[in-house]
């Protein structure tokens, strides 16, 4: 049996899995992960995060981003449940 993989955090280099891909569907006015067997439509703040999963930034580093363009403070613990669920779904891997 395999062991769930290990919380994603702030120094991991997230990256979406590669059966996926991430796309913005302008019809839509959202970012979407298609799959072979079909498609997620993300709301606005997923979509802001998971389009910032390059494999290369750090967890903090799309935090520091979010914060600054969006003029907030506070997003670590929405950003690091997130990535939890992301990972859970099997979308993301660090």
């Amino acid at each position: 049996m395999n062991a769930p993989p290990t919380a994603i955090g702030l120094a991991d280099h997230p990256r979406l899995v590669p059966h996926y891909r991430l796309q913005w569907e302008e019809v839509q006015k959202a970012w979407v992960l298609l799959y072979p067997e079909g498609m997620v439509k993300l709301n606005g703040s997923a979509g802001e995060i998971m389009h910032r999963l390059d494999g290369e930034k750090t967890v903090q580093a799309v935090i520091d981003e979010l914060e600054s363009q969006f003029d907030t403070t506070g997003l670590t613990a929405d950003v690091l449940d997130f990535l939890a669920i992301a990972q859970r779904q099997g979308w993301v891997q660090s």
